[in-house]
């Protein structure tokens, strides 16, 4: 039987996770990232509920606990510094401590998924789909860099701004769904000595806080805000940076620091809190996976999660229909769309005022059944 080549379009969560589980089905896949390697930086992510056995049939579990980021608590502070309030029991970034939930930071994750999965498959790091054609037989794709090649699939894995979603499904203008508010996240010196801990600031519609990582020994800053929509170019770092400086120029606490850092940050990254909805997740032989086809946001805490499930269950169907792409990718979208619609209403949920509770969090996180593909290995 011929080994089927497929090109995923995005080396993170659901793009590595993509390349793990078609190894194990027999496929061969190839993997272009824009970037010249893994990318660094993120926040804290969140594995939970039904994402977690994905993980562990990876053999993975073990060393993403020990990498977790083992939060102890938080603390919300006043403009001077002075503390307002403490939990021991939740963080805002991971919700209650005393659960069966993994809180990793981002790029930790995606490194060991990496190691994972970089053996069997082809990485093409420093490159860019240019264009996509596709006939009944194959997908023919150009490169920036690279020279011109054909595969059997596409699958794009390329994140809220998808450029294989541009090229194939339409603008993205189409499809985004935006919540009102932004987010920023960039590494820091763990200049308050916070010993697996975070502290906030809030005042009006503006929260900042910082929060230790990798065991103190580093320290990420967070910045979020609500506002109408901005006209920005995703991919326009310095204007980001300055629409954060404006934006943020009156707010106390450690704030005028955390700015001052943030000019300076080589892993800087800022983008809205918005959701991707699209009837169709496939289109020909093309495919999306994560948050090109069904981002929830991070407000909704679930998008590792969607991306862990989806590659594993878009893997299993392709691996059951072998020589029916359409069938696979059919199943995929059945499989996991009451999953997808869950876990996105999480955000809408909080985004119209009325507060989520951890228990819906809980039954959106275990809202899918995990499905067993033997064809998997």
């Amino acid at each position: 039987m011929r080994t089927m080549n497929v090109l995923i379009s995005g080396a993170s969560v659901a793009g590595l996770t993509l390349a793990y589980w078609l190894q194990q089905a027999g496929f061969q896949p190839t993997v272009v990232e824009r970037a010249p390697g893994l990318r660094r930086g993120g926040q804290a992510i969140d594995i939970r509920g039904s994402a977690l056995p994905v993980v562990e049939r990876m053999g993975l579990l073990d060393k993403i606990r020990a990498a977790s980021t083992d939060m102890r608590g938080m603390a919300y502070v006043d403009g001077r510094g002075a503390e307002l309030s403490r939990s021991t029991e939740a963080t805002l970034t991971g919700g209650l401590i005393d659960n069966d939930d993994v809180e990793i930071m981002r790029d930790d994750l995606t490194t060991l998924l990496f190691d994972a999965s970089h053996y069997g498959a082809e990485f093409l790091f420093g490159d860019v789909i240019t264009s996509i054609e596709q006939d009944d037989d194959c997908v023919d794709v150009r490169f920036r860099n690279g020279p011109p090649r054909s595969f059997d699939l596409v699958i794009g894995a390329d994140g809220l701004h998808s450029h294989v979603r541009g090229l194939v499904f339409g603008p993205e203008a189409k499809f985004l769904h935006f919540l009102g508010s932004y987010l920023a996240v960039f590494s820091v010196e763990n200049f308050l000595d916070l010993d697996r801990w975070q502290t906030y600031h809030t005042t009006g519609d503006a929260l900042v806080g910082v929060y230790s990582a990798r065991r103190n020994t580093e320290a990420r800053a967070m910045l979020l805000f609500g506002s109408p929509k901005l006209d920005f170019d995703h991919r326009d770092v310095d204007r980001q940076k300055t629409l954060l400086a404006e934006r943020f120029a009156d707010v106390g606490w450690e704030t005028p620091r955390l700015l001052a850092s943030m000019w300076d940050a080589p892993d800087f990254h800022f983008d809205s809190m918005s959701q991707i909805h699209l009837d169709h997740w496939s289109k020909g032989r093309v495919g999306l996976v994560g948050d090109a086809g069904y981002c929830a946001s991070p407000r909704s805490g679930q998008g590792t999660s969607l991306a862990l499930v989806g590659a594993y269950v878009l893997a299993g169907e392709l691996a059951n229909s072998r020589d029916d792409h359409r069938a696979a990718f059919s199943r995929y979208q059945d499989v996991m769309r009451d999953y997808v619609h869950t876990n996105q209403r999480l955000a809408q949920h909080r985004s119209d005022g009325s507060e989520r509770t951890a228990d819906d969090l809980a039954r959106a996180a275990h809202s899918i059944a995990l499905p067993h593909y033997p064809r998997l290995g």
